[in-house]
């Protein structure tokens, strides 16, 4: 028997998508998505997003070199999910520096923006200091790294 793989959304240019089900367990009693369960989606598609990138968080946490903490984290509410929605995770790298870089997410039901994360994630040695990210994870962020966002043209 051959066991499938879990999702892990795909790239379309220099965004990954991820998609993600509302089920029964992802909300409250008035049926609408728990706002907490955004930032696991949010979680799991950026974990992803590194993983097709070739990020491997594990090997270099257990070889000692460091790993990825939130160290910023804004969120914008503006419409609920519901139970059996399908909603799409869009992120993007918006900024990139030595040791962090900056994650734009958004979760919409079809073209309608539900929630908008801005994350800041920075490379931290086993003692909790910021260190430089490996210069490959850097490479491969340079690949899907885009401009920051600015005014939309009217």
């Amino acid at each position: 028997m051959q066991i499938p793989a879990p999702p892990s959304g795909l790239f379309d240019g220099p965004q990954h998508l991820y998609a993600v089900r509302v089920y029964f367990e992802d909300t409250d009693l008035s049926g609408v998505v728990y706002h907490a369960n955004y930032l696991r989606w949010f979680e799991r598609a950026r974990s992803d997003m590194l993983r097709l990138l070739g990020i491997d968080q594990r090997t270099a946490h257990e070889a000692g070199e460091g790993a990825y903490a939130v160290s910023e984290m804004g969120l914008r509410y503006l419409r609920p999910a519901k139970l059996d929605d399908d909603v799409l995770i869009r992120s993007h790298v918006a900024e990139l520096s030595p040791a962090t870089c900056r994650i734009v997410q958004r979760a919409f039901r079809e073209d309608t923006l539900l929630c908008e994360a801005k994350v800041r994630v920075a490379f931290v040695a086993p003692n909790g200091r910021p260190r430089r990210q490996p210069r490959e994870w850097v490479a491969a962020f340079q690949t899907i790294t885009t401009a920051p966002e600015g005014p939309k043209a009217a």
